[in-house]
């Protein structure tokens, strides 16, 4: 089963450990965000998480772009940053939720999937392969 590296704004870190455990249930192997581990500077976990889904052994990321201070959808900066990058890196990428409008025609040209929190979806791009 293919490696899922999670994207996502630490103010929504509950929800990024929620669907971590929702994909090892299914029997992935995933990769959380770097910032997830306390501590260490910004400069640093950038750094590794970008190393992370540069690997050629993970081959999917997901955003997960949870409602954010009431905005639905919410890609901030650093995850459409990841986004751009694993798109370079030629990786499948999925949103959790449903676009971000402000990235819409980068989202749409990069082929990013919203999965409309269903996480069922990705196993169906799996098996197509």
């Amino acid at each position: 089963m293919k490696k899922i590296v999670l994207c996502g704004s630490m103010k929504v870190k509950d929800k990024i450990l929620e669907i971590k455990e929702r994909l090892e249930a299914k029997g992935y192997t995933v990769l959380l965000p770097v910032e997830c581990m306390e501590g260490l500077p910004k400069e640093i976990a950038s750094r590794a998480h970008f190393k992370r889904i540069e690997d050629k052994n993970n081959e999917i990321v997901l955003i997960v772009n949870a409602t954010k201070n009431g905005i639905k959808n919410y890609i901030g900066p650093n995850s459409f940053a990841e986004i751009a990058f694993a798109f370079y890196f030629k990786k499948e990428i999925y949103l959790l939720n449903d676009y971000y409008a402000p990235y819409l025609d980068e989202l749409l040209g990069w082929h990013v999937i919203p999965l409309k929190g269903n996480l069922d979806k990705i196993n169906d791009k799996v098996t197509q392969k």
